[in-house]
């Protein structure tokens, strides 16, 4: 009895793991169909006031239109890098522009979670918070952070999609033309479809201060729609890529660096009177010492 008890539990621990191995796969193919040529539609709407300012002005509503390449960059057991490329312009003279970083890590405890005015705070998550979840981290053109969260992939009813909610910056629409919040908490939702796939968001706009209460000043409507398209329409994003890949391969090296000391992070907004995108952007920075030392710069020793 009792060895027919033991097989019968060894049996069960192996249909478990063919289980949790076989919806990892899933969620790693989920999250790769992200990659490749899409033309994106960005859907902003500010949605409900809640400021006491009786001269409070919402953000303007805004619909864009843009080619982006995402481009696989890593794909290993438990960890899947997705760089995002803009393209605009003619398809014969492109402009190309570095955008948006995406890692997926699976089971992932370390975590920098935004606090506000450019600091994140290091938290390390136990095994069971995060089992069988995948981590999200999104990282700025400059391949600093942004903000990261951790959830499960769903696969039901033949849809995909990860949902979470987690504070963040200002994005970059928003920072550039308002100074009177300063924390996004970002309700993110990505779901991959027959076309490509949506980023859907629900976020606050938050004002954030020490010793005080989150006060919400207002709700935000995102919706962001990537519809796919032949690899061969982002051409100039996918040479432009095979050109820089190596300066931005040692970014991400200074930056896992930064991020191996495991404690809280403080970024300075410029240096200079410059913010460190402006400086990697520049063909100046070459030299793996030169990219090292101006990133090193902006990591704030207080």
């Amino acid at each position: 009895m009792m060895k027919y008890l033991t097989l019968t539990l060894v049996a069960l621990g192996l249909v478990f793991s063919v289980s949790a191995q076989s919806k990892m796969k899933k969620d790693a193919e989920a999250i790769k169909n992200m990659c490749g040529c899409f033309e994106v539609t960005f859907n902003f709407a500010e949605t409900f006031n809640y400021s006491k300012d009786s001269l409070y002005k919402p953000s303007k509503n805004k619909i864009a239109k843009a080619l982006e390449w995402a481009q696989l960059i890593e794909d290993k057991k438990g960890k899947i890098a997705i760089q995002h490329i803009l393209q605009m312009g003619s398809p014969d003279e492109p402009y190309i522009i570095k955008h948006w970083r995406q890692d997926w890590i699976y089971e992932n405890q370390d975590f920098y979670m935004y606090d506000s005015n450019n600091k994140w705070i290091y938290k390390k998550k136990s095994k069971e918070d995060v089992k069988n979840q995948w981590t999200q981290k999104v990282y700025q053109v400059d391949d600093s952070p942004r903000y990261e969260g951790s959830s499960s992939w769903v696969h039901v009813d033949g849809k995909s999609y990860w949902e979470n909610t987690t504070d963040a910056p200002l994005p970059r629409r928003e920072y550039t033309i308002r100074s009177d919040y300063n924390v996004t908490v970002r309700g993110n939702r990505h779901e991959i479809t027959s076309s490509g796939w949506i980023h859907d968001q629900d976020n606050k706009k938050l004002i954030r201060k020490a010793d005080t209460e989150d006060f919400i000043i207002a709700k935000e409507k995102g919706y962001n729609v990537y519809k796919r398209l032949n690899d061969s329409d982002c051409a100039g994003a996918i040479e432009w890529w095979g050109d820089n890949k190596m300066k931005w391969s040692i970014v991400r090296n200074k930056w896992d660096q930064v991020f191996a000391l495991n404690d809280n992070l403080l970024l300075e907004k410029k240096v200079n009177n410059k913010p460190l995108y402006k400086y990697l952007f520049s063909e100046e920075y070459k030299e793996e010492q030169e990219i090292n030392d101006i990133i090193q710069a902006f990591v704030s020793k207080n």
